[in-house]
């Protein structure tokens, strides 16, 4: 069985009630770039070991939260338990577009200290997967004091034959700058075997507004496997220099973006952990982003998102068998 750690932090989220509802009314569910990537995997590809590191609090929310992970069957060996921190809280609101926008309550997330629960039994732990995900998010959250326990963790990891997979999820306002998130991504790159950059977080960043630009930029990194998303447009996938561009099938009823990147990166590394074929995994990832953007939140109910996700799988078998 293949074995996966996602390192980051799930927070507590709060959304209107329904679409065109007074903000007064709020559901609240849970959510964060790293655990819907380790949901989306886990619900498409149950064979896979998926395991969620970070913090949480001994509060209700924690406890509720810890119990909604091992709903998702999401391994919480290393989810800490802080005595004095509570987990983060965020609200979205979307526009008729389905745009989304955050408001953040965070100042306090047990997942801001997570490197201190990481052991060397931890580590251990951690050295036995087969791949470790974090994302521009993970590490702008964490403590700057911690990052480079961090970075030594991932050196660690590095050596002991772990896959290092970076998705350079960017949030200015998570930053002291852009200079602090350009060099920690830099690190970030310079370290991953596999990442997944978006064109909408490197024009936020860089000022790079397509794929060509961003290749230029990754292409001094040496990432064995580059997947970079420029939204409905394209996919440009570039391994060992070899660069590959997929078309995107645009989905007409967009009802909410919260999750698309978040849902394509655990179907794609669940599919390339699984042995699939590049194309067939970006296959199967598009068609899965497009499906969560349709629906209202972060999360999709998981018996609409299962029934879809098993027929896409039947048909990549079919097609090969055929």
């Amino acid at each position: 069985m293949k074995n996966i750690f996602l390192f980051g932090e799930c927070m507590i989220e709060l959304m209107a009630a329904s679409q065109g509802q007074s903000s007064n009314t709020m559901q609240q569910s849970f959510a964060g770039d790293v655990f819907n990537t380790a949901v989306y995997l886990k619900r498409t590809f149950a064979d896979v070991q998926v395991n969620l590191v970070t913090a949480v609090g001994k509060d209700p929310f924690s406890l509720d939260m810890i119990q909604y992970f091992e709903k998702e069957n999401i391994g919480t060996d290393l989810v800490f338990k802080s005595a004095s921190k509570i987990p983060g809280l965020y609200s979205i609101q979307l526009d008729a577009q389905g745009e989304r926008s955050f408001t953040y309550w965070r100042e306090n997330s047990a997942a801001r200290q997570v490197m201190q629960h990481i052991d060397d039994a931890a580590t251990e732990q951690l050295s036995k997967g087969d791949m470790f995900f974090f994302s521009g998010i993970s590490l702008a959250v964490i403590e700057p004091d911690a990052r480079p326990a961090f970075w030594l963790l991932i050196d660690k990891l590095k050596a002991a034959g772990v896959q290092i997979v970076f998705d350079p999820n960017y949030r200015p306002r998570l930053w002291s700058g852009p200079e602090e998130a350009q060099a920690q991504f830099a690190l970030a790159l310079q370290k991953s075997d596999l990442s997944l950059p978006g064109v909408d977080d490197f024009e936020q960043l860089f000022g790079m507004t397509n794929v060509d630009e961003v290749y230029t930029y990754c292409q001094p990194f040496h990432v064995n496997e580059l997947v970079i998303k420029n939204g409905e447009q394209s996919i440009l996938v570039v391994v060992d220099g070899v660069s590959t561009e997929f078309a995107i099938t645009p989905v007409a009823n967009v009802v909410d973006t919260t999750s698309a990147g978040d849902s394509f990166n655990g179907v794609y590394l669940g599919a390339r952990i699984e042995g699939y074929e590049i194309s067939d995994a970006i296959a199967l990832a598009s068609k899965a982003a497009g499906f969560v953007i349709q629906h209202r939140g972060a999360i999709t109910p998981a018996q609409e998102f299962s029934e879809f996700i098993n027929a896409q799988l039947a048909s990549v078998a079919k097609l090969k068998k055929d």
